[in-house]
């Protein structure tokens, strides 16, 4: 059956789909769609006019400290979402990658793939347009076995969480666009300041709010010490699992409430109430080297594991300079 492959790069085009993925969602395009400094493009594939599988990638600004310093960069989140039998997802996934490899390589530097569910799915499409894999690290909770998820904290995190509650620091989740705008300022100075990962406008939570978090695929936690927000935590959901994009907490300051604690112990206990199977830590870091935050998570109990990300740049003889180093 041919398969046909459109490109969408506004959000009022996207045609329907029934699909539960949201890094792959209209409401994520939208998102990224309404916050400067990023571009949105969707690829949909159909057979006899009917959507079948969908691949959302977004094109962001980067500042390296090798040249070039500034480029675009464009970051896909899996592999994509289909309505088809699962054996012939791979195929139309060959076919949007290589579609979306010839879009992108025109306007940015980098393509990269990252939280692969199926760390061998779609390799030889992978190979094939020439992209190369890097070993890298997950931290998932697992959260549905009935075993409450704060029995596999390590003592002295459950100690601190104890701590922070009775030095009067309060959990709660935001509601109002103020409480969302205060967030955001404050999770932004706390990553500008330490924290080596990449941190969107500010004006992504608040659309986070109209467009996840009202239809129950996110939330934001927020962390209070006299009224004042010192903590927090910025959670996606999507099928059966949780995943915590952001979170930070100004420790420093408010050494005594723990405050970053609190966010990920909220996150944590309320993904358990709700139902999902699991809570994963987006962006923990290359196996072969130190990460903080990985060593900070990893005290919550949840358990280490390897996957890959896909790159692919612009430049070849860089890119296959790094498939000889890599493959």
């Amino acid at each position: 059956m041919p398969l046909k492959l459109t490109t969408y790069y506004r959000g009022n085009e996207i045609p329907d789909f029934q699909g539960k993925n949201t890094f792959h969602s209209k409401e994520l395009f939208l998102i990224y769609e309404e916050t400067p400094g990023y571009t949105p493009l969707l690829i949909v594939a159909s057979q006899e006019g009917v959507p079948v599988a969908r691949l959302l990638a977004v094109i962001r600004k980067s500042i390296r400290f090798f040249p070039p310093s500034f480029i675009k960069r464009c970051e896909v989140y899996g592999t994509g979402e289909y309505l088809v039998e699962e054996q012939e997802r791979e195929s139309i996934f060959g076919e949007m990658l290589e579609h979306l490899t010839a879009e992108v390589m025109r306007n940015s530097f980098l393509i990269e793939f990252r939280n692969l569910e199926n760390t061998m799915f779609g390799y030889k499409y992978f190979r094939a347009n020439n992209y190369f894999s890097v070993n890298w690290l997950r931290v998932r909770n697992s959260l549905h076995n009935g075993i409450n998820v704060e029995t596999r904290f390590s003592p002295s995190r459950l100690r601190q969480v104890k701590k922070g509650l009775k030095n009067n620091a309060v959990v709660e989740e935001a509601h109002t666009v103020e409480e969302i705008r205060d967030f955001s300022r404050m999770l932004h100075h706390v990553y500008s300041s330490r924290i080596r990962k990449h941190f969107p406008n500010i004006t992504f939570f608040h659309h986070m709010d109209t467009r996840l978090i009202h239809s129950n695929q996110g939330k934001i936690f927020i962390v209070r010490y006299k009224d004042k927000i010192i903590g927090g935590a910025a959670c996606i959901y999507s099928g059966d699992n949780a995943y915590l994009w952001f979170s930070g907490g100004m420790r420093k300051t408010y050494a005594l409430q723990y405050p970053g604690i609190l966010a990920v112990w909220k996150a944590l206990t309320d993904a358990q109430a709700n139902g999902y199977r699991h809570m994963e830590f987006m962006d923990v870091g290359l196996p072969f080297k130190k990460h903080g935050y990985r060593d900070f998570v990893l005290r919550f109990g949840g358990k280490q594991s390897s996957t890959r990300r896909w790159f692919r740049f612009r430049w070849q003889w860089l890119n296959n300079l790094l498939i000889k180093i890599y493959a």
